[in-house]
């Protein structure tokens, strides 16, 4: 195991449960950052929040004393900007999303509209914390009156964790809808494979060279085994020992925290 994680030079590392949790960065973290970029390597942070700017979690990251800057990270708006450019790039596309996330899609040139038109040629929806029930509306109408638009959402998480509660995420969202309308979007984020290859093909890294850490099996972990990487789950986060026996999803390697990364790639 220690030989196979020192050849890797692309880290792609989910946040949440991963890193930190609240506002608590886990030991090594840092460390771990350093020793990368000393071996010549590249972390990327990758989340499937689609309604928080890139900036946001910049912001967030560099208060919690982690250096990033915009190249570390990549998020489902990202890749669903690329996704979009390269297959549909002169359809109207009809957005249900944050403010922020219609910012980031204006500022990448796609062309978008929040309110029905009869000329869309896409309908896309985000993790939508600012959702009001005329969205729902537009998109059943737009889904009805075209019986095979291109439907694409930026991530199927059923549930958003807060620090009280969990919270309906973008699928829970899309579930919604398709009682509704009997059609389900297809999706850009984790655990599709989009964003672990779009990090690769962007950044030039082979899939040998790539692994993905998280402390989720279906999301983080099965991102990874669909794109072919490799894979650590950490026991810092929302899997357990207990999940990691009965899943059929399995790590390439399992690791108590990110610490042991730091540790392994520290040694001669």
């Amino acid at each position: 195991m220690e030989e196979e994680i020192k050849k890797k030079k692309l880290f792609l590392f989910d946040m949440d449960g991963t890193i930190y949790k609240g506002n608590q960065v886990f030991p090594g973290v840092k460390e771990l950052m350093e020793k990368i970029n000393k071996i010549g390597g590249k972390y990327i942070f990758i989340t499937n929040n689609s309604s928080k700017s890139i900036y946001e979690y910049i912001n967030k990251i560099n208060n919690m004393g982690i250096p990033a800057d915009y190249d570390n990270f990549y998020t489902s708006t990202q890749a669903t900007i690329e996704f979009l450019k390269g297959k549909y790039p002169d359809e109207l596309i009809y957005c249900m999303g944050t403010q922020e996330l219609l910012k980031e899609l204006k500022n990448n040139d796609i062309n978008i509209t929040t309110t029905y038109d009869k000329n869309v040629g896409v309908v896309l929806m985000g993790y939508d914390t600012e959702l009001k029930y005329q969205k729902l509306r537009d998109i059943s109408k737009i889904l009805y009156e075209k019986e095979n638009i291109p439907y694409i959402a930026t991530n199927p998480d059923l549930a958003c964790p807060t620090e009280a509660e969990y919270i309906p995420d973008c699928g829970a969202m899309a579930k919604m809808l398709e009682c509704a309308t009997g059609r389900m979007p297809i999706f850009i984020g984790k655990p599709e494979p989009t964003m672990i290859n779009y990090c690769m093909k962007n950044f030039g890294y082979s899939k040998s060279e790539t692994v993905v850490i998280g402390d989720r099996l279906y999301t983080d972990i099965a991102s990874g085994v669909n794109a072919d990487v490799a894979t650590i789950c950490v026991l810092t986060g929302e899997t357990t020992k207990e999940q990691l026996e009965e899943s059929n999803i399995k790590p390439t390697f399992i690791l108590e925290s990110v610490n042991n990364i730091y540790e392994i790639l520290n040694t001669k």
